[in-house]
């Protein structure tokens, strides 16, 4: 049996991956009449009149809606919000096994921003926080920067659970080849969510420098060549990065970019690079090639050049998956009661992560399923919102 028929057979055999339990049981009549009418109403009473008190007497202070409108999903693309589905369940599963928060997928039949808006804004009441997941670039910067006052955490994974495990990845893969963060040359394929997210949190955008060490130079990468200032065929988003990145506004092709560049990292489209190409770059370099299912240059091809390569499928060594950061980051704004995930959290999400394993040439970053890691990133992640002061006033 393949791939393919052992994940249909096992989502068939049991009708999907999630299902709901009660936390008390109902077997008495006292029971209902505590669990619904007319003790429930005693609970509404209360928190009507101490809205806060929400998060003691209800699930709210440990869930998360997972929302997408399936426009950008896995390597599948535009594959719509019932085809997204199972991609959701599994992030709420994720979420259940890694941080033990009760995560629940919300997927839009609608693509359309302000409607996409609207509805998060009227169902954030009901969780503790919100994982925006698989919207397509350039629409996911509108969406999540309309959303970030909400007063509840919320994220789009694809952006900024990327970055924090590229940036942990990054410090490490560094510390292997005996290369200094702040000297690196980085050169990013692909200039969507993940590859804009990587970018700014690389350069400490809006970050206090004390918490975070800058690469030298970053040049990114779209299908059409270098990003420079000036490019005319360039949207919004992409003339924001031009400002940021590519100071000597060189132009030419991804590989014209990979001259005496010391790390590479794909967020793009598979086969585009070979081990030749990456002969441009200066020793001991490092190769971050997350496509998938097929990365920009496979695993084998890479490491006859580049010192440390890391993908994102599990079969290779140095495995960066988002599944990394999502859970410990949520865990620890939810038990910060945090009105918002800030660049601060994700910095210290990132260190964490890196500091979970001594970095070596085949493990510069922890497996998904090692249990130190959400508490480790969950801790980290609660004091910075502590001492950033992005958490609630109780009472």
């Amino acid at each position: 049996m393949n791939l393919r028929e052992k994940a249909l057979k096992l989502h068939k055999a049991n009708r999907g991956k999630l299902a709901t339990a009660s936390k008390v049981k109902v077997a008495t009549k006292e029971d209902l009449s505590l669990v619904y009418t007319p003790g429930v109403a005693e609970v509404c009473r209360e928190i009507a009149a101490n809205p806060e008190s929400v998060y003691d007497y209800t699930f709210k202070s440990n869930s998360v809606a997972v929302v997408t409108d399936g426009s950008a999903v896995l390597g599948l693309g535009n594959i719509g919000a019932e085809a997204s589905l199972p991609v959701m369940e599994g992030k709420c599963v994720l979420f259940k096994e890694l941080a033990n928060i009760d995560a629940f997928p919300i997927c839009l039949k609608t693509q359309n921003d302000g409607e996409i808006i609207n509805i998060v804004k009227n169902i954030a009441p009901a969780f503790g926080g919100i994982n925006l997941e698989d919207i397509a670039a350039p629409r996911c910067f509108e969406i999540e920067s309309a959303l970030l006052d909400i007063g509840i955490p919320l994220m789009h994974d694809d952006q900024h659970g990327t970055a924090i495990v590229l940036l942990a990845g990054l410090m490490n893969a560094a510390k292997v080849v005996k290369k200094n963060i702040d000297d690196l040359r980085v050169v990013i394929s692909g200039a969507g969510a993940a590859g804009t997210a990587v970018a700014k949190l690389l350069l400490c955008l809006g970050i206090d420098k004390t918490i975070c060490t800058s690469v030298k130079e970053i040049i990114v990468c779209d299908s059409s060549g270098i990003i420079y200032e000036g490019r005319p065929d360039l949207n919004k988003y992409k003339m924001q990065l031009a400002k940021i990145t590519n100071r000597k506004k060189r132009k030419g092709t991804l590989k014209d970019a990979l001259e005496g560049a010391d790390a590479f990292i794909g967020v793009s489209t598979g086969n585009i690079l070979n081990a030749d190409d990456l002969k441009k770059m200066n020793e001991n370099s490092i190769v971050f090639a997350m496509a998938n299912p097929v990365p920009e240059i496979m695993f084998d091809e890479a490491i006859k050049v580049a010192a440390v390569v890391g993908t994102g499928r599990s079969d290779f060594p140095n495995q960066i998956n988002n599944s990394l950061s999502f859970p410990g980051v949520f865990r620890g704004a939810l038990d910060a009661k945090a009105t918002m995930i800030n660049n601060e959290m994700k910095i210290a999400a990132a260190h964490a992560l890196a500091d979970c394993v001594k970095p070596t040439k085949d493990n510069i970053l922890p497996y998904t399923l090692d249990k130190q890691v959400v508490p480790k990133i969950a801790e980290a992640v609660r004091k910075a919102a502590v001492e950033s002061g992005v958490v609630r006033n109780r009472f």
